[in-house]
């Protein structure tokens, strides 16, 4: 005969399982907006069951069930959609700062405006035309002093802020190091956490999910690779760092990162495009305009010198073509205004160098002290003829300033290997226009790179959420379930009670 206290088990079973369905639902509602947080569930399986009791096997059919258990709480969570959303991830790091800073130095160059190199190179062009209307102005001539300063104040301004963004992305990719290296230990001392707890026969949910929530933030920041061992997680970046070991989090530095990198290995995340931005897309826009200040300066250029001019002590019969090393070059060729009986002074340098250097670039370019000191040191003329019996420079002649003014339109002969933008010989405001003209297409496919990212991110954020995610309805409806089934349970056991209360007090009276 079957024990009657059997069924007491069975129902008191049912209220324990109930009651963790309950609680495990409730620990879901509450963190229902918990970053990184995956949804439980009780994972239930029919209590072993039993023989009815006796000396041998009976004729009873079936055996005695004895309720339910629940073995586990485990977490849904779905490992091939987390490697997808951290591929998708590390892309969207990559890009995201590539786009920010491309976005930077459009501010930086601030093309088109007002206030651009261009418009202040156009309006140094545009002085030297109005000086040549009035060759001997001294006012004239303190204008093109002035446009140049604006024009070298604006090289100079530029080429530093590139200076600084470079010096603010190498600050971020330490800081970023940092990071990774803090994120990396918390990893490692959750894998000890955890471990200790598994030994025990728990499922630590959620500090697993604490885990993994850390290693998707790794995962923006390098291309992060996870192996699941015996002792944990193992982090990895590319193919020779090692961030996580087990319990040992040995971690990296930024210069094994940019090793790395430039060694043609992957690194990936916001610490690529640090890197990329820094010693590529900086370094190439610096270059370039430090070869448009070069060029301007020595770069060569054709000239041709028309006849009545002074050239080398005589003068021109016939309209001579010389090659001379930029706006320096062109206007040593012409005289300054000189009192007789002294000799025409031959004109010098309008840019040097604030260093001494001899290679001009954008951050050490300046113009000349002789010119700031007496804007008179600007040449106007080519020509000079003995008058009274001295050699004196012709005032009225405005060829050197007309020539000064079409090197707008002059082409110049640029470095390629100082330019990467495929320009070798054109004008300065073409070498300028490609190099906006590049940056903004620059700008543009990054912009187009980090949105298409952020979508596929977003895309398989919401395919995990749909799986991992705690969803209220679902939540609710599965609250009322379990009540319902607690319910059941409690009244079961009420019957049992009853029915022991008979068995007990009401049987076995007769004869009392």
């Amino acid at each position: 005969m079957r024990s009657t206290f059997h069924s007491i088990e069975t129902a008191k079973r049912s209220l324990f399982t109930e009651q963790a369905n309950i609680s495990t639902t409730g620990h879901n509602i509450a963190n229902a907006n918990t970053p990184g947080f995956s949804r439980q569930r009780v994972n239930l399986v029919a209590s072993r069951p039993i023989e009815a009791p006796g000396y041998m096997r009976t004729n009873i059919p079936g055996q005695l069930g004895t309720g339910v258990e629940f073995t586990s709480i485990t977490r849904v969570r779905e490992k091939f959609l987390d490697d997808q959303f951290r591929n998708a991830n590390r892309s969207l790091g990559e890009w995201s700062i590539q786009s920010d800073t491309l976005s930077k130095l459009e501010t930086v160059f601030n093309e088109p405006s007002d206030s651009g190199v261009r418009t202040v190179m156009d309006n140094f062009w545009k002085s030297w035309t109005d000086l040549s209307k009035d060759p001997e102005s001294i006012t004239g001539r303190k204008i093109v002093r002035e446009n140049a300063l604006a024009l070298v104040d604006a090289m100079n301004e530029t080429s530093k802020h590139l200076t600084d963004l470079q010096a603010d992305l190498t600050s971020n990719i330490t800081t970023k190091t940092e990071q990774i290296n803090s994120i990396s230990k918390s990893v490692a001392d959750l894998n000890l956490e955890i471990k200790r707890l598994e030994a025990y026969g728990d499922n630590p949910n959620d500090l697993m999910d604490e885990r993994d929530y850390l290693v998707d933030q790794l995962s923006k920041m390098v291309n992060v690779t996870v192996v699941n061992t015996a002792d944990g997680y193992d982090l990895t970046v590319g193919a020779g760092i090692t961030l996580v070991n087990g319990f040992n989090a040995p971690g990296t530095t930024a210069q094994a990162l940019e090793d790395q990198l430039n060694g043609n290995g992957v690194v990936g995340g916001e610490i690529e495009g640090l890197i990329v931005s820094r010693d590529r897309i900086l370094t190439d826009y610096k270059s370039q305009l430090d070869a448009m200040a070069d060029t301007l300066v020595n770069g060569e250029i054709t000239v041709t010198i028309p006849k009545g001019s002074t050239y080398n002590g005589t003068q021109l019969q016939d309209d001579t073509t010389v090659t001379v090393k930029g706006i320096n070059g062109l206007h040593k060729l012409g005289f300054l205004f000189n009192t007789p009986p002294n000799a025409p002074v031959q004109a010098g340098d309008i840019f040097v160098t604030s260093d001494g250097s001899t290679t001009v670039t954008a951050e050490n370019i300046k113009l000349s002290q002789d010119i700031i000191n007496d804007p008179m040191n600007i040449a106007t003329s080519l020509r000079t003829e003995v008058i009274n019996g001295s050699l004196e420079t012709i005032k009225g002649n405005n060829t050197l300033a007309n020539m000064m003014a079409g090197l707008k339109e002059t082409q110049f002969q640029f470095s390629p290997v100082a330019s990467q933008n495929g320009i070798t010989a054109g004008t300065l405001d073409e070498f300028y226009a490609s190099m906006i003209g590049q940056l903004g297409l620059q700008a543009q496919e990054a912009d187009r790179q980090a949105t298409n990212q952020q979508d596929i991110t977003t895309q398989v954020d919401s395919r995990r959420q749909s799986v991992s995610g705690v969803s209220l309805d679902e939540e609710m409806s599965e609250l009322i379930k379990f009540q319902h089934a607690y319910s059941a349970a409690a009244r079961f056991m009420t019957t049992i009670d009853e029915t022991l209360d008979k068995v007990i007090n009401g049987m076995g009276v007769v004869g009392r």
